[in-house]
C-alpha cells in the first residue's frame, strides 16, 4: 500500500478508537464488525508506514506517532467536513459534540449552569462532559477544552484565563483544640495542612490581609 489508500473511512475510523479506546465500542458506533474495523486500522498503518496504535487485552492507545497522526487527522476531517457545508451553502451552522473535560468542582459550581446556557442558544451542539480531577493528555482523550485550576503545564496547549479562584486558609475547631491556634504565618510550618496536588503551585502558600 502507499499513501493514496489513506481514506477518509480509515481516518475517521481510526479517529473514533483513538477517542474511544475500544474497538468493539467503535464497531457498535458504527454498525460494522469488529473485524472491519480492525481492517481498516491495519490498511491505514500499512498506507502510513508507522504503527498508529498499541493494542492490549483491556485497551488500544495512541503510540507517539499515533498522537501526532491524530492531531492532523482531525484537522484533515473538519476541512473535510467546512468543505462539505461551503459546498452546500451551510457553512457557519452550529452542530457536533463538544468534549470537555473539567474538575469536579468547576463542574459543580459553574460548568453545569454555563452549558445549559450555552445548550439553549445552540440546541444542535452537544456536549459531553467529563468531570474529573486528574491531569489528563488532550488529544489522547479526545478532549476539544479543558477547565483547570492553576497554571498551565503543557506548553503545546493553548490558555485563556477565565477567572480567579480565591483559596482561604481553613481550619477545623477540634484541630486547633489539639494543636492549637497559630499567631503568625511563622507558626504554619509546625502544623499539618491538606493541599490539592493535582493543582501546580499547591504547596505554596501565599497569604494577603484584608487590604490584599
Amino acid at each position: 500500500m502507499d499513501r493514496s489508500d489513506v481514506t477518509l473511512e480509515r481516518m475517521r475510523t481510526f479517529v473514533r478508537v483513538a477517542e474511544r479506546g475500544s474497538l468493539s465500542a467503535v464497531a457498535r458506533e458504527l454498525g460494522v464488525g469488529q473485524s472491519t474495523v480492525t481492517r481498516h486500522l491495519r490498511e491505514l498503518e500499512e498506507a502510513v508506514g508507522v504503527p498508529l496504535l498499541s493494542r492490549t487485552t483491556r485497551r488500544v492507545t495512541m503510540t507517539d506517532e499515533g498522537s501526532r497522526y491524530y492531531a492532523d487527522s482531525v484537522q484533515i476531517l473538519r476541512l473535510v467536513e467546512q468543505a462539505g457545508d461551503e459546498a452546500r451553502g451551510t457553512r457557519g451552522a452550529s452542530a457536533g459534540t463538544i468534549r470537555i473535560s473539567c474538575t469536579a468542582a468547576l463542574g459543580v459550581l459553574h460548568a453545569s449552569r454555563l452549558i445549559f446556557a450555552f445548550q439553549d442558544r445552540y440546541p444542535d451542539i452537544g456536549i459531553d462532559l467529563s468531570l474529573t480531577d486528574e491531569r489528563i493528555n488532550l488529544v489522547r482523550e479526545g478532549v476539544d477544552v479543558a477547565l483547570r485550576l492553576g497554571p498551565l503545564t503543557d506548553s503545546s496547549m493553548k490558555l485563556r484565563a477565565l477567572g480567579q479562584s480565591r483559596r482561604l486558609l481553613v481550619a477545623a475547631p477540634a484541630y486547633l483544640a489539639a494543636r492549637g491556634r497559630p499567631a503568625v504565618p511563622q507558626d504554619l510550618p509546625g502544623h499539618e495542612g491538606i493541599r490539592m496536588s493535582n493543582i501546580a503551585g499547591s504547596d505554596t502558600l501565599t497569604l494577603q490581609g484584608p487590604g490584599g
